[in-house]
């Protein structure tokens, strides 16, 4: 992992999002929780125990297991649909858009372990073609917490406004960025650092890395902004256009294939407006192939080092 990970305490973002589903279904008996035989891997355990007839398990069966979840929602429930990130929005693609999205039903979505957090165990397992899927489908609101706060955040806001919702819960570890009083807005990204310079966009994983970037830039000179793009849909283009307005490039940054994720939305933002700055979008090109996840995101270019050298090209650009 990156040096910023090595030198503080580091999370899993799955027990946060436990924590708060347990908290909450405590106060609220609408709350339920459906699974694919992924009790252990979704963290649900706890959930288990304390509320029996509250989770619901429909085995290897993805398909179904959205079908079940847009049925409970329909009958008044909020259930929060758990499954592996490849599994969940790529086996059950057609139930997502047209029990969830289509049908504009309070599901909530939960894409655990995504990215290439499997890692040994392959393409078959890592989930880094979920943002192109997902942002092709009207009103589905798609959120990347960074870090456990903004997990417990997002679970909270997508009890309190109950509405079609997917949401990146991470597997591997890392470090606190924010606090429980900052705020949490749908569709705004988060301003962590304020810069002139180069403006670094990233998403979930990769937040703490930019922030390592920009501070390797910030040493040479060169003063960086960074956005945390929590919320991927709706877009914060009024972010993006602020970026492109007052810096003179930005670099994406995300734990995702490149074809229609995070960087072509930003881009499609910068192309459109006035303002027109060079950006550089690093993610994945291909199928990640098989390692640990720490050697597939330095063999993808995702290190602090290669975003900073990012930055710089996007500025001699």
């Amino acid at each position: 992992m990156t040096t910023t990970e090595t030198l503080v305490p580091t999370y899993d973002n799955r027990v946060a999002f436990a924590e708060e589903l347990i908290a909450l279904a405590e106060q609220d008996p609408r709350i339920v929780a459906v699974c694919n035989d992924s009790v252990g891997s979704s963290n649900l355990g706890g959930f288990r125990e304390r509320f029996p007839d509250r989770l619901i398990n429909v085995g290897i069966a993805e398909q179904n297991m959205v079908g079940v979840g847009a049925g409970l929602a329909n009958a008044g429930l909020i259930p929060f649909v758990c499954a592996a990130g490849p599994f969940l929005t790529g086996r059950a693609l057609e139930q997502v858009k047209a029990d969830v999205a289509y049908s504009r039903l309070p599901v909530i979505l939960c894409g655990m372990s995504p990215g290439v957090a499997y890692g040994e165990l392959g393409p078959t397992h890592h989930s880094i073609e979920d943002f192109s899927w997902l942002r092709a489908l009207p009103g589905l609101d798609i959120v990347v917490p960074a870090d456990r706060s903004q997990t417990r955040a997002a679970i909270r806001a997508a009890v309190e406004n109950p509405r079609p919702t997917y949401i990146r819960v991470g597997r591997y570890k890392v470090p606190d960025l924010v606090t429980e009083t900052e705020t949490f807005d749908r569709g705004r990204f988060q301003q962590l650092r304020d810069g002139h310079d180069v403006t670094i966009v990233a998403v979930g994983t990769m937040v703490p890395r930019a922030l390592e970037a920009a501070e390797l830039l910030e040493t040479a000179g060169t003063s960086t902004r960074v956005l945390n793009a929590v919320y991927l849909a709706p877009l914060d283009i009024d972010a993006i256009s602020d970026a492109a307005a007052h810096t003179r490039a930005i670099v994406t940054v995300e734990e995702a294939n490149v074809a229609g994720g995070l960087g072509a939305a930003v881009a499609s933002v910068v192309v459109s407006g006035t303002d027109r700055v060079p950006v550089e979008i690093l993610g994945f090109h291909e199928f990640a192939s098989t390692g640990s996840a720490s050697f597939l995101l330095e063999h993808a270019g995702l290190t602090a080092p290669d975003i900073r050298a990012a930055a710089l090209r996007a500025l001699s650009r």
